[in-house]
């Protein structure tokens, strides 16, 4: 999104990831944590028949992990034991600024995007950060200075 040329509210489609990865709710945990892993991502939309359900986050692996066996979680652990539903769903034309308000009192860290109901994109905290530095860069394109 070119943040200096914005002249209206932008909407989910220019600030979400596209085709994020998911999993379905009765997959292993040993898997979500392996598509997390491989694909260097944080949270992962959970499918049931087809349908959105939830997510998942390295948060709730790292909190199902147990210590004493080199973080490993226990054998036949499902994603469905730990995700959490229902998701947070947006709109592609959902503004930006009614999901940001929503994930900050809610508090949720991600909000699924689809686009007539199938999943289109995600939009986590991560993304947030992004395009907040996007408009500060853009804003204050010399860096400002550090008065305070």
């Amino acid at each position: 999104m070119e943040w200096s040329r914005i002249d209206k509210m932008p909407r989910m489609r220019t600030a979400m990831t596209p085709f994020p990865h998911f999993i379905d709710i009765d997959g292993s945990v040993d898997d979500a944590r392996a598509l997390m892993e491989r694909h260097g991502i944080r949270h992962l939309p959970v499918t049931e028949s087809g349908e959105l359900v939830g997510v998942i986050g390295d948060r709730d692996l790292k909190r199902a992990a147990d210590p004493s066996d080199e973080g490993r979680v226990p054998e036949g652990l499902r994603v469905r034991d730990l995700a959490h539903t229902p998701a947070y769903v947006v709109g592609l034309q959902n503004p930006l600024d009614e999901v940001l308000s929503h994930m900050a009192e809610a508090p949720v860290d991600c909000a699924l995007v689809v686009k007539d109901d199938k999943l289109a994109g995600i939009f986590t905290v991560t993304d947030a950060c992004r395009e907040f530095a996007r408009l500060l860069g853009c804003r204050f394109p010399d860096g400002g200075d550090d008065a305070a």
